[in-house]
């Protein structure tokens, strides 16, 4: 099932589609899972790109040939995993051998444009401006940056060479760096958790946690999940480097993180995984010339005792606190049968909603800059939610959320010879 699944990875990034979905069977099943890895092995090369200009080192890129010759952050992340997939089907020993260059330039190109203060952007194009000019149009401490994935990344690609990290120690610094960039500078005091600067280049656009929020407001919880399997990733990484107290201080940071996120996080009404919004006045002393008469000042007897407010949206990143192992058995369990399971929340024909259609901000259309994240199906929303079911051991709704997915893009190649960037929930209109 895993193999499967993870070959559906490989995208070309296009419009919403709008086909409608084929029944789901097993002779349908294995009739899209054969057409989706005859396309997907046609077009595995078309991700492989050459060194050249502000790319030091060849890489990824998320889609075939046609695709956008961009060094992208999360993307070439599951884009590597979703090859490494394509390699185990069907790739011989020299096939593998001739990625690894590819796959380690993702992450070095990445540290290429870090420093000492941490910072590295979302992106990279071959006629990208050096660091020091980017930094002069940017306040690096005011905006966001590359998404907490590339230890991951990092981690991923030494796993699947042997545990061979070596590649890595020259720049080493430099990843933790942009670890402690996230952990010194973009969290929350009181609680200990994560926040975006803004609402740019968050890679789920236009998620209404953080869309359109006032500053370093949101507490995501997309954002944490990544941040705490990207400090366990540190601690691995230290590990095979043979450096042992780092890997003790990444291992201590990640369970604060997830602390903090199972405190403030998880909703004992809804039994779910929440964002939280730090979007509150601070409580401040009263000095002896304030509002009142005589001694009398306002909020004194109670004044405000909770650090976060719980920002109760639908949104699938809730899913996340499986994905990373972060929920408990009992509130995995209840995740599935009260919202996984609900076909009037997220479960739907083409896999899972990003959002629910219970909220107000529900929105089907399709959109560019930024791409919609408001109701339509993702294929890498898809894949992180079937990992998550996996982790607990939901193994039966994993495979219906792999073939509902195979269903999707097996048509989608049928028509179209093309996958698209989202999809509609049930295909049955335009977006």
């Amino acid at each position: 099932m895993r193999k499967l699944f993870l070959i559906s990875l490989l995208c070309v990034v296009c419009a919403g589609s709008h086909a409608q979905l084929p029944e789901r069977n097993v002779a349908n099943v294995n009739k899209y899972k054969e057409l989706c890895r005859q396309n997907i092995y046609k077009e595995m090369r078309g991700m492989y790109r050459k060194a050249g200009g502000s790319l030091k080192y060849p890489f990824l890129a998320p889609g075939s040939s046609q695709y956008l010759d961009i060094l992208w952050d999360w993307d070439s992340w599951l884009s590597n995993v979703a090859l490494r997939q394509i390699l185990t089907d069907k790739g011989s020993d020299a096939d593998k051998r001739e990625a690894i260059p590819y796959e380690q330039g993702c992450v070095l190109n990445s540290l290429n444009y870090g420093g000492m203060d941490g910072w590295i952007p979302f992106w990279i194009e071959r006629k990208q401006p050096s660091r020091e000019e980017m930094l002069k149009k940017i306040n690096p401490w005011k905006t966001n940056m590359h998404k907490p994935t590339l230890a991951q990344h990092a981690a991923f690609i030494v796993q699947q060479n042997g545990g061979d990290a070596e590649w890595l120690r020259e720049d080493f610094y430099k990843l933790q760096s942009f670890e402690g960039k996230y952990l010194n500078y973009h969290r929350h005091k009181a609680t200990g958790l994560l926040y975006w600067e803004n609402d740019v280049a968050i890679g789920v656009d236009n998620d209404p946690s953080t869309f359109y929020r006032p500053e370093e407001s949101s507490g995501s919880i997309f954002l944490n999940c990544l941040m705490y399997k990207e400090l366990s990733a540190m601690v691995y990484l230290a590990n095979q480097l043979q450096m042992p107290e780092i890997s003790a201080f990444y291992q201590k940071e990640a369970e604060r993180l997830k602390n903090s996120i199972m405190t403030y996080c998880w909703d004992p009404r809804d039994r779910f995984y929440y964002s939280v919004d730090f979007n509150l006045l601070p409580v401040e002393k009263p000095i002896t010339d304030g509002i009142g008469e005589g001694d009398f000042f306002y909020h004194t007897g109670q004044p405000r005792s909770y650090d976060c407010l719980i920002m109760r949206f639908s949104v699938w990143s809730g899913f996340m606190a499986m994905w990373a192992g972060i929920a408990t058995t009992e509130q995995a369990r209840e995740m599935v049968e009260r919202h996984y399971k609900n076909t009037e929340e997220f479960n739907c024909p083409a896999g899972m909603r990003s959002l629910s259609p219970m909220e107000k901000m529900y929105d089907l259309r399709a959109s560019g800059n930024p791409s919609s994240w408001q109701g339509p199906v993702w294929i890498n929303v898809n894949y992180l939610v079937f990992r998550g079911l996996l982790n607990y051991g939901y193994r039966d709704e994993a495979r219906e959320l792999a073939e509902k997915t195979i269903l999707l893009l097996g048509r989608d190649f049928e028509r179209f010879g093309a996958l698209h960037e989202y999809y509609l929930p049930k295909m049955e209109n335009r977006c």
